[in-house]
């Protein structure tokens, strides 16, 4: 037998088959894959994000194996003697007398620190690498970002646009626009709600991880189904690659911030729902990108160029993005909270038991199939966190428990900085707050809901027309300062004091009934 002289940490997001790491072959480097109550326990997370987790990092075990590689896949049958990754590691280290320990650097603070940490008092040989995965390499971010300064979203984006080559002619943007937002704001009419696609699923059997999560007592949220219907495999993904380019790009840009719960495909629409496969690294970001570019300039394709640069941008833009901001200013950025949110997260949240229609639709999609996309995390789930004053870390642990492509990198980010303001304009340049109107536009939620959308004061009055002018009036002194505010505060200030005073009134009094609404 072969004697092991390296042992190599893949976690569950570094699920990356064209890594550097694959292309040689050695007996003598072990390659760990392991289940661990460290990672399961240290936020509440979905019971279908712990199942899809487990599964792709088995799956992708046995690819590694069916490639030559010798691989130990470990579940929490075999980690239960072991409270944490750290003593995982030395006890195998130890066993197998390795001289050398290498690691991907993991994208979470957390790990990497724990990783740097334990490393540092080995007394063999430790080699930390890049995942390979990002298009902005961890040693290039710092030319992007700097800690504590505001960066531009657009400025960042159009930078990766002429870096990449990706829909440029010349060094201006294909089409003679970088951004196509306002031609992606459309609502779902009832003819095009009967067009939207029904979604690729999949029914990975997931029963055997279920029965352990149950006998090794991990708690969890949301529906448990023993078919998942996530991609766990590299191919899987491949395939909803193909499908949403195919039967979703068309119409993607358009409606990509519309809402409805009116189609048994609300919970998909056109979105891709690649987040997972993306996240978890079993796709490349430009293979994705070019996917979807290549889709677009096929012949006859009928997708517009409005379709194919707002799906470029999520992926170039957003999720790079956020990535530089997160590595940049942490850890500061996990307890950042610029406007003082103090309170508990409303019980609704764990049930989706509420008479808001447009959270009960969002809540509740979330706990059945642990995914929102990403208006209702932002303008559903989020602004109303951020009207109501809801502490960060409370909103920070739903998010990242809830949703199957959630990691901190990119959870964080998108809650402190863009839901909730926490970080002080680091990532926006002001709150994205909006009352009920804002929900009518976009969606159907209002037609059937408990509350009156139009009305600010007075029984049945949605909570979000009171809470709204609520929260601009407390944080005025930090709102005011951004210009585009001071028409919102000239249409306020223009009401009689009787008039303000009801509407406060009435945000205090729900404020004070978070758990009723």
């Amino acid at each position: 037998m072969t004697r092991i002289h390296t042992l190599r940490l893949i976690l569950g997001d570094q699920l990356n088959a064209s890594h550097s790491w694959y292309s040689e072959h050695d007996d003598g480097v072990l390659y760990l894959i392991a289940e661990l109550r460290q990672e399961t326990d240290y936020a509440p997370h979905h019971v279908q994000k712990v199942c899809a987790f487990f599964a792709a990092m088995k799956g992708f075990a046995t690819a590694l194996e069916k490639a030559g590689h010798h691989v130990k896949h470990m579940t929490l049958d075999e980690t239960q003697p072991f409270d944490s990754l750290n003593a995982l590691l030395k006890a195998l280290i130890e066993k197998h007398s390795v001289t050398r320990f290498e690691y991907q650097l993991p994208d979470e603070y957390r790990l990497r620190e724990q990783l740097r940490l334990f490393s540092a008092f080995l007394d063999i040989e430790t080699t930390p690498t890049g995942c390979e995965h990002f298009l902005v390499p961890d040693d290039a971010l710092n030319q992007h970002f700097t800690a504590g300064k505001h960066h531009l979203m657009e400025s960042f984006y159009r930078k990766m646009r002429k870096q990449f080559d990706v829909m440029m002619e010349g060094d201006k943007p294909e089409g003679g626009k970088w951004n196509y937002d306002k031609d992606n704001r459309a609502k779902l009419t009832k003819a095009e709600l009967e067009c939207i696609p029904e979604p690729l699923v999949f029914a990975n059997d997931v029963s055997t991880i279920l029965e352990r999560l149950e006998r090794h007592g991990v708690e969890t949220i949301g529906f448990a189904s023993a078919q998942l219907l996530w991609p766990v495999t590299r191919k899987q993904s491949l395939e909803l690659l193909d499908y949403f380019c195919q039967y979703l790009l068309p119409k993607f840009g358009s409606f990509q911030d519309a809402m409805t719960s009116e189609s048994p495909h609300r919970w998909s629409v056109y979105h891709s729902r690649l987040s997972f496969a993306l996240n978890s690294k079993m796709l490349h970001p430009m293979q994705v990108i070019q996917a979807a570019i290549e889709a677009y300039r096929q012949p006859d394709s009928g997708i517009s160029i409005n379709q194919v640069e707002g799906f470029v941008r999520q992926i170039l833009g957003w999720r790079e993005f956020v990535r530089g901001l997160y590595w940049a200013n942490m850890p500061e950025y996990s307890t950042m909270n610029a406007l003082g949110g103090t309170r508990k997260l409303p019980n609704f949240f764990w049930t989706g038991e509420t008479k808001m229609q447009c959270l009960k639709q969002a809540i509740q999609q979330s706990l059945d199939y642990g995914y929102a996309h990403h208006i209702q995390r932002l303008m559903v789930t989020g602004n109303f966190t951020l009207l109501t004053g809801i502490a960060p870390e409370e909103v920070d642990a739903w998010y990242l428990g809830i949703y199957v492509d959630a990691i901190e990198w990119v959870e964080l980010p998108n809650v402190r900085g863009m839901a909730l303001f926490a970080d002080g304009g680091l990532f926006a340049t002001k709150p994205y707050s909006a009352s009920g109107n804002y929900i009518n536009k976009m969606s159907d939620y209002c037609a059937g809901c408990h509350y009156k959308v139009k009305e600010k004061v007075g029984e049945g009055a949605c909570p979000l027309n009171s809470l709204y002018w609520h929260f601009m009036e407390r944080h005025r002194a930090k709102i005011a300062v951004n210009p585009r505010a001071g028409m919102v505060y000239r249409g306020w200030d223009g009401k009689s004091d009787e008039e303000r005073s009801a509407v406060l009134d009435q945000a205090a009094h729900y404020l004070g009934n978070l758990n009723n609404l």
